[in-house]
């Protein structure tokens, strides 16, 4: 179920009713409604997949009881790698094992032997890369003796499925999402504004800036080969704002949405395209996601507190392997193997850590200084992108090798007129709105300007809905 589709509009305020009107005196009962309408709007694409995350999570919360209970190092390591490598098995199965059949099938045709790859005619469930690694995140906290097991199966299979962050994030970690299922919760005015804001605020950068971007970063993409080099530059832009506002309207949308039910999610996304290096790009950007990596590969393989050449080695496999989560191509590896290129002068320099503050802080505009390297990161950041958009890694070369074509502004097959006139204003309010609420840590809350009442809140909703249902694009991330 797509979160700007029609069905999401009824499935949300009568889920909403239900929840506080029926269920609000019994915590458990609460509970099993969430697991129940979470298991609904997940097998809206499926039912087949709901198979799949019940399992999983048997498993882990077996596992976790397992590991609490066990006496010795070892049998606690027993049940933790059960559960990573069900995990992993599952995800790997399902989304890497052609990759990897191909990939050997070439390389073994690189040395003049014939091979046949046998691929598997596998659905991806939707979802998997997110869910696997909220339940990992359990287990290893719990091994690591930074949390209790969870003796409750519907608050623990209720938290694994929690249907606004199930399918694209933030990836929750279970110390910090699972003990809300086990308070009660009232409900609170305040907070449920909050969370209308972030839905309306996330429908707007989907709905108006993603969706339209999206006709104009199609169109070059399909056809970079006679596209002009303003064009392919334009294209490379244009997917930066479309991924930006695809995916963190997306979070947007989901903590909003878990606010009204009472719950409060991690902050995913921090204004990144105002970052002055790629440090700090990665620190505000799918911000759960950097963390998962950092706090459960980066750190336990040394981090950066080692020899010069270990560290590269560690940021090289952070990067590579984050790539690789995001897809079974080579084009994801090499995006991810790009930006760990454009990190290591950052960390080989000790600069890493330097713009932790606020871009032009307690100024309304920045400097030369702050200008020029928000630009040439957010230069660097759409020539990655551009790796990751591509159908295949001939296909981003080709494309980054057209922008330095001769004829510039060509005057035939020019794929301009696909920019909307609306992005002529939109993206300009945007990133305004955006600059305005860099300095606060979670930017999207802050949009007090946004004044209405619960009755208004639902009909720029629906304004906002129906202008997507004859198209209902998906989020990007629902690929991954």
């Amino acid at each position: 179920m797509l979160f700007n589709s029609f069905e999401f509009a009824l499935f949300l305020p009568l889920s909403f009713l239900l929840y506080w009107f029926v269920f609000k005196e019994h915590l458990k009962a609460q509970n099993f409604f969430l697991l129940a309408i979470s298991y609904v709007f997940y097998g809206w694409w499926d039912w087949r997949f709901l198979s799949l995350i019940a399992f999983s999570s048997l498993v882990d919360f077996i596992a976790g009881q397992q590991i609490e209970k066990s006496s010795t190092k070892a049998r606690k390591k027993l049940f933790l790698w059960i559960s990573i490598c069900t995990n992993l098995g599952f995800l790997g199965f399902f989304k890497y094992f052609n990759f990897f059949a191909e990939s050997f099938a070439d390389m073994v045709s690189m040395i003049g032997m014939q091979a046949n790859p046998w691929s598997l005619n596998v659905i991806l469930p939707v979802g998997i890369s997110f869910y696997t690694f909220q339940t990992m995140s359990y287990t290893i906290d719990l091994y690591r003796g930074q949390m209790k097991a969870e003796k409750d199966p519907i608050a623990f299979f209720a938290y694994v499925s929690f249907f606004p962050q199930l399918v694209a994030g933030p990836i929750e970690r279970a110390v910090n999402l699972l003990p809300q299922f086990k308070i009660k919760r009232e409900f609170s005015y305040e907070q449920g504004a909050d969370g209308m804001r972030l839905i309306l605020w996330g429908l707007f950068k989907k709905v108006v800036i993603a969706d339209n971007c999206a006709l104009f970063v199609n169109e070059v993409f399909a056809n970079y080969e006679s596209a002009s080099g303003l064009e392919l530059i334009l294209g490379a832009v244009f997917f930066a704002f479309q991924i930006y506002g695809d995916f963190s309207g997306y979070s947007d949308i989901a903590i909003g949405t878990a606010k009204l039910f009472g719950f409060n999610l991690m902050t995913n996304f921090r204004t990144p395209y105002f970052s002055r290096d790629m440090a700090e790009f990665w620190r505000r950007w799918h911000i759960s996601l950097s963390t998962w990596f950092r706090d459960y590969v980066y750190i336990p393989l040394g981090g950066s507190r080692v020899g010069k050449g270990r560290a590269v080695f560690n940021t090289f496999v952070i990067f590579v392997v984050s790539g690789f989560w995001h897809g079974a191509n080579w084009t994801f590896i090499v995006w991810g193997a790009l930006n760990a290129v454009y990190f290591l002068p950052l960390l080989l320099m000790g600069k890493n850590r330097k713009n932790t503050d606020t871009v032009a802080e307690n100024r309304f505009l920045p400097n030369l200084k702050e200008l020029w390297q928000m630009g040439t990161t957010f230069a660097l950041t759409c020539l990655a992108w551009v790796f990751f958009r591509a159908e295949s890694v001939g296909d981003a070369w080709q494309y980054i090798v057209g922008i330095f074509d001769v004829e510039f502004i060509k005057t035939s097959n020019l794929h301009l007129k696909y920019i909307t006139k609306s992005l002529f204003l939109m993206v300009p309010f945007w990133l305004t709105m955006e600059w305005l609420v860099r300095s606060k840590s979670i930017p999207n809350r802050e949009f007090k300007w946004i004044k209405a009442h619960w009755f208004d809140y639902a009909l720029i909703i629906l304004i906002l809905l129906f202008r997507s249902f004859n198209k209902e694009l998906e989020f990007i991330y629902f690929q991954f």
